[in-house]
């Protein structure tokens, strides 16, 4: 069994339960706005159910027991892992109906995937290799207990996948026909559509896409092998993906939090979107020598930057751009006639990418308004 790392409240437990802790705490810290986190759970688990589709949610930015719990509570079917150490995390917290959306292929790790089967309710993983699958195979015999699979379908990604009809169908063909594996449907990700700033492109694209699993639907009903799970899809596509009649379920991961990547696009063919920001960096200026200048203690290990840089939204300041000055600082340029930083003031910036953020840090620390209600793990960060 994979022991699992626990982590302690940290400095700011102190703060719990005080008014106005928020502006208080120990910093860098990474703040959590359940009032938000909860309308957009709310939000997201509503339109499902509207349009008549299952969630099945990704936790590979959440990391998160307590949030997937949430999720299920609003009436997820299941959660999404993007790797084995997520899936022993978040199923191994007693979460069911688990799906591990990445190949499980070294032997070490296949041995960790059976023993996790064993004891994890509704655990399914993908798969997009012949060899593959007959390793999960010989695994699930020597263990006794079936393993379901799906077959992973590649939409355009150019990442994992089988990459024509003809190999997933084979591939479908090749579980169903083993013993001790259970053929659960098809996977299809299109999670380089997700940012595509305008709503009609973003359509556009994902109908492309969804044409194409259409027709690899089709050519495993006439194969006999209908999958019963059609899974894909993800936050920016949210509104889309229903519309194509292919997926029965969706996997978007970041609509709990949103980040200044999603909130820059067009969410709905409206432009509107019902999920707000609920993830926000919290840092302090230590230094202001210079006028429309200050230094904060958050820099390259605070913030994932690969698409961009974070945003200052507290406090509102003309003009305020952040650049990063190293691994512990980070600079904020900003009109002075719109306010003035200080030594020890508290600057909130808005995330440039939840996922990878999110797993530089060991906890969330959850507020509702300006005080300090809870502090969460993240449960699986590093794995």
């Amino acid at each position: 069994m994979v022991e699992l790392k626990t982590f302690g409240l940290g400095p700011n437990e102190r703060f719990i339960g005080a008014n106005g802790a928020r502006m208080n705490l120990s910093t860098p810290a990474l703040l959590l706005d359940l009032d938000a986190l909860d309308r957009n759970i709310a939000a997201m688990a509503s339109h499902a159910k509207k349009v008549g589709i299952h969630l099945r949610p990704h936790s590979k930015g959440a990391k998160s027991i307590e949030i997937g719990r949430r999720q299920m509570a609003a009436g997820a079917i299941g959660i999404c892992c993007a790797t084995l150490g997520e899936a022993e995390v978040i199923a191994g917290s007693g979460i069911e109906n688990v799906l591990i959306t990445s190949p499980v292929v070294t032997p070490a790790m296949i041995d960790r995937l059976v023993a996790l089967n064993q004891r994890a309710k509704g655990l399914i993983v993908i798969a997009d290799n012949p060899a593959n699958i007959d390793a999960l195979a010989a695994a699930a015999t020597k263990a006794g207990r079936p393993l379901s699979v799906i077959v992973e379908f590649d939409v355009g990604q150019g990442r994992t996948g089988t990459t024509s009809v003809e190999a997933a169908s084979s591939l479908a063909r090749q579980i169903k026909a083993l013993p001790y594996l259970r053929y659960a449907g098809v996977q299809a990700y299109y999670g380089h559509l997700q940012h595509i700033t305008t709503f009609a492109e973003r359509k556009t694209a994902a109908e492309t896409q969804m044409a194409r699993v259409r027709g690899l639907l089709g050519r495993l009903k006439a194969d006999g092998l209908a999958p019963e799970i059609v899974t894909g899809g993800g936050t920016g596509t949210f509104d889309i993906d229903p519309t194509g009649g292919v997926y029965t379920e969706l996997q978007a991961g970041s609509y709990p939090f949103m980040d200044r990547e999603y909130l820059e696009i067009d969410m709905t063919a409206g432009r509107s979107s019902p999920f707000v920001a609920s993830l926000f960096v919290q840092a302090s200026v230590v230094s202001a020598s210079r006028e429309g200048f200050a230094v904060v203690n958050a820099g390259y290990k605070s913030f994932a930057t690969e698409g961009g840089m974070p945003r200052v939204v507290v406090p509102k300041l003309a003009n305020a751009v952040y650049k990063l000055m190293g691994d512990e600082h980070g600079g904020i340029q900003y009109d002075p006639s719109s306010g003035t930083l200080k030594v020890g003031d508290t600057v909130e910036f808005l995330t440039p990418h939840c996922d990878p953020t999110i797993n530089l840090y060991d906890r969330y620390h959850c507020v509702r308004g300006d005080t300090l209600v809870e502090i969460w793990p993240v449960d699986a960060r590093g794995r």
